[in-house]
């Protein structure tokens, strides 16, 4: 860990009363609020009027990861009703894009609701198809620390598991919305521009985004790019402990493509991440590159403490892009695909990004942790603000604009 001061979790916190949490979104994307905070001072607008609050030039990421239909209800002979959440795959294989292209059977770790009323025998659901009905059935097969082994299988081998997830599967909204997902639900919690199918849960600050918003950044000549960080539940996962340094951070793929990189490489302007997923990515990727100067050998993965070890400080963002772009020249790969649980808390020096458009975070959260890397003290000037104005908050709700602590906007 190395010398992590002690952070508690008491001084980042806030009164986050239930009516304030969006149980739906607005009626159009980009006529959401976003507050802006500029010269350290809170300012309110529209969030179609994000582009003129950025500097033109320069390049904006947003995380193309789609949300997968990852909860899954069954009801027992005897009526019982018993829901599966699933989390992240074991077999064939861990890797996300793999696993949902495998046919019959797979294993999963997931989530069970009401899981005394399933101790064992097999769940079944009749799934209607366009390649035909498919009988689809779930089996507990381990327990760890309150997760779950399923295996599923199903009687169609032309199906993959993203086919049958897709039939049967239901959108799976936060714990924090107090009501079951509806048919709206299937477009508005999934960004316009998702392509990788992955997520359990949404990369909500790109769900304020439009065609007519997009149209209005490339005007000022800001490149528009992806990476895909596959969001785990583990984003909802509370910090129980009040030392920060006590809380172990989940672990998410992700995938880097080689443009990316060179875009980077090239940019001489501001770089914005859309959410506190792009930031993470983006950031872990110049962590990567800051190991590949000690071990050009490697492996993609990138640990929660990793930046405090005081190890690899004096390696530049261009060394650190420009070890990637060799690693994966050398190893003749487009895209590479990889694994962080960076924890970014304040004390953290920002190498890759500039500018964070995100939404509002829950109360001693680890992204509430970032912001507050991020845009210092004044994270707390903005959420009272917030409170103040009537703004709505997580996942459905407003957005905020954050330049970073060190710089102006």
């Amino acid at each position: 860990m190395g010398q992590v001061n002690k952070i508690s979790m008491d001084a980042y916190t806030y009164d986050l009363p239930q009516d304030r949490i969006a149980e739906y979104p607005v009626d159009q994307r980009d006529q959401s609020r976003i507050l802006v905070m500029q010269d350290g001072i809170p300012g309110d607008d529209i969030f179609y009027n994000l582009p003129g609050y950025l500097p033109e030039g320069g390049m904006m990421v947003f995380n193309d990861t789609r949300v997968i239909r990852a909860r899954l209800v069954f009801f027992k002979d005897t009526g019982a009703r018993i829901e599966v959440f699933c989390l992240e795959p074991v077999l064939p294989s861990p890797e996300i894009s793999q696993a949902f292209e495998a046919a019959s059977p797979v294993t999963w770790k997931c989530l069970i609701g009401n899981a005394k009323k399933w101790r064992s025998g097999k769940l079944s659901i009749e799934l209607k198809t366009a390649d035909g009905e498919v009988n689809f059935e779930a089996e507990r097969i381990g327990e760890k620390d309150g997760v779950f082994l399923v295996q599923f299988s199903w009687d169609q081998a032309a199906i993959s598991f993203a086919g049958v997830l897709e039939a049967a599967g239901r959108v799976p909204l936060p714990p924090y919305i107090e009501r079951d997902a509806e048919d709206d639900d299937v477009d508005r919690y999934q960004t316009i521009y998702a392509r990788q199918d992955g997520s359990v849960a949404a990369p909500t600050a790109g769900l304020h985004f439009t065609e007519e918003v997009l149209n209005s950044i490339r005007r000022k000549k800001i490149d528009i790019e992806h990476v895909t960080l596959h969001v785990s539940a583990g984003t909802f996962k509370p910090v129980s402990h009040d030392d920060i340094r006590d809380h172990e951070m989940h672990n998410e793929q992700i995938i880097i493509s080689r443009k990316l990189v060179e875009a980077l490489i090239r940019n001489k302007g501001a770089v914005t991440a859309v959410g506190t997923t792009s930031m993470r990515t983006l950031e872990s990727l110049y962590w990567f590159g800051s190991l590949l100067t000690q071990n050009p050998g490697a492996d993609f993965s990138v640990k929660q403490w990793q930046p405090y070890d005081g190890k690899q400080d004096r390696v530049s963002k261009d060394e650190a892009l420009n070890n990637v772009l060799q690693h994966m020249k050398t190893s003749g790969k487009g895209e590479i695909s990889g694994s962080t649980s960076l924890i970014i808390i304040p004390s953290y020096q920002f190498r890759i990004v500039d500018i964070l458009a995100t939404n509002f975070h829950m109360p001693r959260s680890t992204l509430l942790l970032l912001v507050a890397a991020f845009a210092g003290e004044k994270w707390r000037d903005a959420y009272q603000y917030a409170l103040d104005n009537g703004f709505r908050f997580l996942s459905y709700g407003d957005s905020c604009l954050f330049f970073r602590n060190d710089q102006k906007s």
